[in-house]
């Protein structure tokens, strides 16, 4: 497996991994058409990174981190982890590790003091992997606002 920075031509496959899961259980959002059509825009020119995950050639795995769009701690900087996926058939296979593993040093890179991420109670595998990289669940008195109606659990990780 090869885990590598996002280029231009993993736009489609970056697209199509998201909007597997997502509309596999939920709609897709604003948010979601925005960072999806146009990641360049949406990710990487507000100094985010992606990284995608390659086997064989083909793109299996993706992951981003950018400045979280709340800043809820005076003096600190969080990173959120946004458009997640692993392609269907290879889940259980450590792309989603792999791909974590790889956003945690892009986060440190940035300086980030944490990551923070937010999910869905019903993605179980998905919310197992990020307990297992060390990310705590926020209390619902410690929500921070979201802009997805999907999203019902959020994590912190602190560096």
């Amino acid at each position: 497996m090869l885990i590598r920075p996002f280029e231009p031509r993993d736009r489609e496959a970056f697209a199509d991994l998201n909007l597997a899961w997502i509309e596999e259980g939920f709609v897709v959002e604003e948010s979601d058409r925005e960072q999806l059509n146009d990641p360049q825009a949406s990710i990487l020119a507000k100094g985010g990174r992606i990284i995608v995950a390659e086997i064989a050639g083909e793109i299996c795995g993706c992951g981003a981190v950018l400045a979280a769009h709340i800043q809820p701690f005076p003096g600190k900087y969080y990173v959120e982890i946004v458009k997640m996926a692993a392609k269907a058939g290879m889940r259980g296979h450590g792309i989603g590790g792999a791909v974590m593993a790889r956003l945690i040093e892009e986060a440190r890179a940035m300086n980030a003091d944490g990551m923070w991420i937010e999910t869905a109670e019903k993605l179980v595998a998905a919310n197992r992997l990020y307990r297992s990289s060390g990310f705590r669940e926020l209390s619902s008195l410690e929500f921070w606002p979201t802009p997805y109606s999907r999203c019902n659990t959020q994590l912190l990780l602190d560096f």
